[in-house]
């Protein structure tokens, strides 16, 4: 079962969580290659492309999910396609698109705590160019014009048609061997030739409104027809993850048509679950991961609680490190080993009054900056050796009280920094201005 495309996605995602970013970017090849119109795949492997400063490739992967998502109409994926797409082209110094597709993601899902950050850290990066810079420039459109890579067909090899009482050899002809030509007898009524029938359109045959689905469930498993007819198995992309389900395919006039159900009313087991692609219907079958629980509905209208994985395809959602931004409201995002340190030790510091900015703090992930924001000229030097030989409070506390101060401040005090915003403190004589 190596080959199966959500075993070679949780191969990935171990290995980006490792940082072993070539092998990540291998694994989720594979995927894509089984499964082309994997939102979730391209997003991986746009990170591990990212993380390998493999840029121009990370931003192919997330224009292509973002145009996936738009198709799908997926809200969320839309908005970490675009987020991760203007990473990318932040980290290629390309800052008018970049916060051309910050402002898409936040459109998309305004609860995103990591947005804000990026804006931020365009800001200060935008703060030391001057204003006719062409890397001011918008240049990109909301949905790119990228080409989808389709399902791998099968090859299929001629075979010879066997007359009734043959053994089933196939016999050759000679190179000079020639069609013998029918004769008409002399006097006789030439056979009347048939009109040749239409052809018959391959492929879906039923409107797209009026394909329709049902469903129904036993204590172990949900089973849902989506009823539509002559859907071509060899064109068809079927995703079963743990929370949700999809099925994209083409329609005779020539758009594709998607069935999405994200996130599924309860989480099921992809491995053992299924589904049929018949002559009148597509048929699914879920298998529960909590037998006998009863399913109010196909569709969840509560996000899951934190700590439920997502999917199979990403395991328990180590797309780590970063952590940074999984928006998709079928998942909680999960923490690489460093976050994680963080947040309990943030947890303990907290006061019983709590500290809210503090909460927020924790859901932006620093890692994509370890080593960009201190290299930049060689009087810096010192502070990325300081950086990098730190404990993860004095990181976080260098990391936030520079963005945040726009580059004015450098703090070491996680306990001062934690408590709240950072303000910008320009130096005696000078004024700070809003870009």
């Amino acid at each position: 079962m190596s080959a199966d495309p959500a075993n070679l996605a949780a191969k990935g995602a171990a290995a980006l969580s490792s940082q072993d970013y070539p092998a990540a970017i291998s694994y989720y090849s594979q995927a894509i290659e089984r499964i082309p119109t994997s939102v979730d795949y391209y997003i991986k492997r746009s990170t591990a492309y990212q993380r390998a400063s493999s840029y121009s490739d990370a931003l192919s992967d997330a224009e292509i999910a973002v145009v996936l998502a738009q198709r799908k109409g997926n809200r969320d994926q839309l908005s970490t396609s675009q987020l991760r797409r203007g990473i990318a082209l932040l980290l290629m110094q390309q800052y008018g698109d970049a916060g051309a597709c910050f402002s898409w993601a936040e459109k998309y899902n305004e609860k995103d705590k990591s947005i804000p950050f990026w804006q931020k850290k365009l800001e200060v990066d935008l703060s030391k160019l001057l204003d006719d810079d062409d890397r001011r420039e918008v240049t990109v459109t909301e949905i790119p014009n990228r080409e989808i890579p389709k399902p791998s067909k099968p090859t299929s090899s001629a075979s010879a048609s066997k007359s009734a009482g043959d053994s089933g050899r196939v016999e050759e002809l000679p190179d000079d061997y020639e069609e013998p030509k029918k004769t008409q007898k002399v006097g006789s009524t030439p056979a009347a030739v048939e009109p040749p029938k239409p052809a018959v359109p391959a492929g879906v045959s039923t409107p797209a409104d009026k394909i329709r689905h049902e469903w129904y469930q036993t204590a172990n498993s949900v089973t849902i027809s989506l009823f539509v007819k002559g859907v071509p198995k060899e064109s068809t992309t079927v995703e079963l993850e743990s929370n949700s389900l999809s099925i994209t395919f083409p329609l005779p006039s020539g758009a594709d048509f998607s069935f999405t159900l994200d996130p599924l009313f309860a989480t099921i087991n992809p491995s053992t679950s299924y589904y049929k692609i018949l002559g009148t219907k597509v048929e699914f079958t879920l298998q529960k991961v909590e037998t006998n629980k009863k399913w109010a509905s196909l569709e969840s209208t509560t996000e899951p609680a934190s700590g439920t994985p997502t999917s199979t395809s990403t395991a328990k959602r180590e797309d780590k490190p970063p952590v940074y931004p999984t928006s998709s409201k079928t998942g909680p995002k999960n923490w690489d080993k460093v976050v994680d340190d963080l947040a309990q030790s943030s947890k303990k510091s907290k006061t019983a009054s709590g500290e809210k900015e503090n909460q927020d703090d924790d859901n932006v992930d620093y890692a994509d900056l370890n080593d960009d924001e201190f290299s930049a000229d060689p009087v810096n030097g010192f502070f990325k050796k300081l950086y990098k030989d730190a404990d993860p409070d004095t990181r976080r506390a260098m990391m936030k009280s520079y963005v945040e101060s726009n580059g004015t401040a450098l703090s070491t005090n996680w306990g001062e920094v934690g408590r709240g915003k950072v303000e910008t403190s320009p130096p005696d004589g000078m004024e700070a201005k809003k870009w």
